[in-house]
């Protein structure tokens, strides 16, 4: 898969970025075509070698119909996790990690779920204010309105499951 500079794409686990540039780089004793990533949050800049693109999971951003599954999953979707947050934890971590906003949704209404019951350990807060994140930002991106209109989206999708977007901290 190749992207252009100036194109979004998803950098799994951590949202979406913009390709900069494309470059060759050192790596090692040989040189190799990077993509130069600056991530939409956390002003920051990945470094992604083309020959790791599959592996990693980088992606373009989603389309319309996958979110609208996105959002029928939020209003309607079952949950199902474990009671011991260390598992928990280790397959919500996979799902984060695989790429698929779909996934990233699961994650986020899993961990609301929870959250309605008992309090979450600060690694599930982490990973649900990720996951609402990246939600937020791939569907404000994949639909052309604003973050704050993405947000009241999933909101009222995450409304018809009697559930509360969680605010951004």
């Amino acid at each position: 898969m190749t992207f252009q500079i100036g194109e979004k794409v998803v950098y799994p686990n951590q949202g979406v970025g913009t390709v900069e540039n494309i470059r060759a780089w050192e790596l090692g004793n040989q040189f190799e075509k990077c993509y130069l990533l600056r991530m939409v949050y956390g002003s920051i800049t990945v470094t992604v070698p083309f020959s790791k693109v599959e592996n990693i999971g980088l992606r373009p951003i989603t389309k319309s119909g996958e979110i609208c599954r996105v959002l029928a999953y939020l209003a309607n979707g079952r949950c199902y996790s474990s009671p011991d947050w260390k598992i928990r934890f280790k397959v919500n971590s996979q799902k984060m990690l695989s790429g698929s906003l779909l996934q990233v949704a699961e994650v986020m209404k899993n961990l609301l779920e929870v959250q309605q019951d008992k309090p979450l350990s600060f690694r599930e807060k982490k990973m649900l204010d990720r996951s609402r994140q990246m939600l937020v930002s791939e569907m404000s991106i994949a639909r052309g309105i604003g973050d704050l209109e993405a947000a009241e989206l999933l909101q009222k999708y995450l409304a018809k499951a009697s559930l509360t977007l969680p605010p951004v901290y």
